[in-house]
C-alpha cells in the first residue's frame, strides 16, 4: 500500500517505537485493529511511552480524564 503524505503523517505521529509503519497511517491502523489495540496516536504522549496500545488502557485513562 503507498502513501503519499508521509512526511505530514509523520508531523503528527507521536509513535515512539522503532516501527516501519511510522507514518503510513493506514498501514498502522489496519495493525493495530489486528492485535486489538488503537495506535500512538489515540494516546497522550506520556502514555504512549508504555507501548500499552490496548483498549483496555485507552478507557482506563479516558474515565481518568487523561484523554
Amino acid at each position: 500500500m503507498q502513501c503519499e503524505n508521509i512526511k505530514r503523517n509523520m508531523k503528527n505521529c507521536n509513535c515512539t517505537y522503532p516501527y516501519d509503519k511510522k507514518g503510513v497511517c493506514c498501514e498502522c491502523v489496519t495493525y493495530h485493529r489486528s492485535m486489538k489495540e488503537l495506535p500512538a496516536c489515540y494516546f497522550p504522549k506520556d502514555a504512549e511511552k508504555t507501548y500499552d496500545r490496548s483498549i483496555r488502557y485507552f478507557v482506563k485513562l479516558w474515565n481518568e480524564g487523561k484523554i
